[in-house]
């Protein structure tokens, strides 16, 4: 059956190619990570979907990019009044597909997928533009014009979200989508595809092929009609699109790992620093700007401990379902097999775990204890590579130079936390972190007017603001001479 039943939701499993519902010879299974119930068959593309998606996306480029930000505008603020009048039913169907908190769905997450919707139009609208400049007589004008072909391959740790980041951008500057969300989350991006259609988007305009990387993905990054490519996962996989994406010179926006340091001074409020560490577990863990590298000064290195312990300790792991519940399950069994094997390992190389450092015996499933190693040796796996669980190092540092060298002594350069009671002392540690976003006494506070992503192998380029639509659009400048003008 194309059309299956999840929380309450009638969802097509089908592509979206043209505004139609295509389907594959091949499925996939598809499972809820808080129970492992089954889900639904979901179509499996490859070459011929993405050749008949990038076909329909390039058939619809010249109208939509002629619309102009206006007409795009008034038709994507369609499309965010119908994600905000489905709140209930994108919250649950996420939550199902993924095993995020319901709760974070209804209040955060949803409503946030409508905001970047919202927001991109309007930028595109009423933001983006640079003002005239004079050279020697001359007028420069500078202007965004639509690209063509957005190719969009996006994570499963907030499936929704995530792809709207891109798809807000994308569409407000004019260009045409094709989607390929993660093998494991594909449902709210079908549902979402159903409101495009009701929103009055052309077809051909916003598309989604669902399948595996290594097929679907292949084939959309190495297709010769690609204007843009958009990718959130891993560095490994990045290196591989970016070999791809090099034969056609295609541009490439990557947001990729981190292994953050979360940075508790000792003038820091160590209440705040606390409940700040435990924010870290956030989604399970599984996100990827987390501080999942902790470094305590010293001299308030056992008090940190003692009541980042206490914070710990009130932690509620269940069914995301359950209002009550703090954290849920790892996404998918690969997952939780490859986040538990990093604890074992380091467990086999006498690494001491303070708290967690195991599943959940008494849920079962994919739920994995939140997990806390104190003072793991340098270097060490558990330390250097990004696991993607509820897994947290603690360590200690006695001077600024110290922890800054440590800060930065990773390949990765997503984000940062600092934990701090003096202005000029946080301002000199965060002048030396090398991150694209640090947050300083806070955390998971996200403006999209800011630019947004990482340093080193945490990625390439930025989004937000204008920045988003430097990359989406190709920025020309049009040099006029005062010269040659007939009255």
């Amino acid at each position: 059956m194309s059309t299956i039943s999840v929380a309450g939701a009638e969802i097509d499993t089908r592509h979206y190619i043209g505004g139609q519902r295509v389907s594959s010879a091949q499925t996939y299974t598809n499972t809820s990570p808080i129970d492992g119930t089954f889900l639904g068959e979901i179509s499996r593309g490859g070459q011929e979907e993405v050749d008949a998606a990038v076909a329909a996306a390039r058939a619809a480029f010249p109208a939509w990019a002629k619309l102009g930000p206006q007409g795009r505008g008034v038709l994507l603020h369609k499309l965010a009044d119908l994600v905000e009048e489905n709140n209930e039913t994108l919250s649950q169907l996420e939550t199902m597909d993924n095993g995020s908190l319901l709760r974070s769905h209804r209040r955060g997450v949803m409503p946030r997928v409508a905001m970047n919707i919202r927001f991109f139009a309007d930028w595109a609208l009423n933001d983006l533009h640079h003002e005239p400049f004079e050279t020697r007589g001359h007028t420069n004008n500078v202007s965004w014009d639509p690209s063509g072909v957005a190719a969009l391959i996006t994570p499963w740790n907030a499936p929704l979200m995530l792809a709207t980041w891109k798809i807000g951008p994308a569409l407000a500057a004019g260009d045409t989508v094709v989607l390929k969300p993660a093998e494991w989350t594909p449902l709210s991006a079908s549902f979402f595809a159903e409101l495009t259609k009701q929103a009055g988007i052309p077809d051909g305009v916003f598309n989604v092929v669902q399948g595996y990387g290594k097929e679907a993905g292949a084939a959309l990054v190495a297709h010769p009609d690609i204007n843009r490519i958009s990718f959130t996962g891993s560095v490994p996989t990045a290196k591989v699109i970016a070999r791809a994406a090099a034969d056609n010179l295609t541009p490439c926006s990557f947001e990729l790992g981190g292994k953050s340091p979360m940075i508790v001074l000792e003038d820091a409020d160590l209440d705040l620093a606390a409940e700040i560490a435990v924010e870290q577990y956030d989604n399970a863990g599984q996100v990827c700007l987390s501080g999942t590298r902790i470094f305590v000064h010293e001299n308030i290195a056992d008090e940190f401990a003692k009541k980042f312990g206490e914070k710990a300790a009130e932690i509620k792991q269940g069914d995301p379902r359950d209002e009550n519940t703090d954290i849920g399950p790892q996404i998918h069994q690969v997952h939780f097999d490859r986040v538990k094997g990093f604890v074992d390992r380091a467990k086999a190389e006498g690494q001491e775990i303070v708290w967690g450092g195991e599943p959940n015996e008494e849920l079962g499933g994919l739920f994995f204890k939140p997990t806390l190693v104190k003072n793991p040796t340098p270097g060490s796996e558990i330390v250097s590579s990004e696991i993607f669980g509820p897994v947290l190092c603690m360590m200690t540092f006695s001077t600024d130079e110290e922890v800054i060298e440590k800060a930065n002594g990773t390949e990765f350069g997503l984000a940062a936390v600092v934990v701090s009671g003096n202005k000029e002392h946080a301002k000199k540690i965060t002048d030396e972190i090398v991150a694209g976003t640090i947050w300083v006494n806070c955390f998971f506070v996200r403006d999209l007017r800011a630019p947004f992503g990482g340093s080193k192998k945490s990625g390439i380029g930025r989004d937000g603001g204008t920045w988003s639509f430097d990359f989406y659009a190709d920025v020309k400048n049009t040099v006029v001479s005062p010269n040659g003008w007939k009255e």
